[in-house]
């Protein structure tokens, strides 16, 4: 046997291993990219194209509301909380004594009848005058003399006394309800017959 054959071949490279081995690398490469881009574009798509409203007249859960109608109530005014002061400025004799009768019969708490002061002149219509805050409990008594205005109350005020008592609320009767019963004034009917009593009020 000579040299050359008992000398040992060396092994011949392993090129296979290294083309496995970059070839193993390019594919992770590649599939981290396309990973990249899918994942990109998956976000690109959810933000820019949001579903389309459905129209109205085409939805299929569309549920038509019914208005409600929703009374709303006024808190009305209790009558016995506050009282009333009725003043003869008609000239027509036991005019406000009557009309203090009739409101009582309604529920309100009236003072005795009184006449005006001698400096309040003769009154065609009848004015209701409130003191400060009392201006819900005038509008009432107002809307019971069938829609009579409202005023603040003048100074001096104007009764015989030039005072209320406890009353916040004062009915000047004027010449227009004078004598007319509530019933009457409240409905508009003709004027009843004009009380002619000498008592005073």
């Amino acid at each position: 046997m000579s040299q050359e054959q008992r000398r040992p071949r060396p092994a011949p490279e392993p090129r296979s291993a290294n083309v496995n081995s970059v070839l193993s690398i390019a594919v992770a490469v590649l599939a981290v990219l396309l990973g990249f881009f899918i994942l990109r574009d998956l976000r690109n798509d959810t933000s820019i194209s949001a579903p389309e409203a459905v129209p109205a007249e085409q939805s299929p859960t569309e549920t038509t509301v019914e208005p409600i109608a929703v009374e709303t109530t006024v808190a009305q005014v209790v009558r016995t909380a506050f009282k009333v002061q009725v003043a003869n400025a008609s000239g027509v004799s036991g005019s406000a004594g009557l009309l203090t009768t009739e409101m009582q019969g309604r529920g309100y708490i009236v003072q005795p009848a009184i006449n005006k002061s001698e400096i309040t002149p003769k009154q065609t219509v009848t004015v209701v005058y409130y003191l400060l805050g009392s201006e819900a409990a005038a509008a009432e008594v107002a809307k019971e003399l069938g829609g009579v205005a409202t005023s603040p109350m003048p100074t001096p005020i104007p009764t015989e006394t030039g005072s209320l008592g406890e009353a916040s609320v004062l009915v000047l009767l004027g010449t227009d309800l004078a004598g007319k019963p509530l019933s009457i004034i409240a409905g508009g009917a003709a004027p009843s017959a004009v009380i002619t009593t000498t008592t005073t009020g």
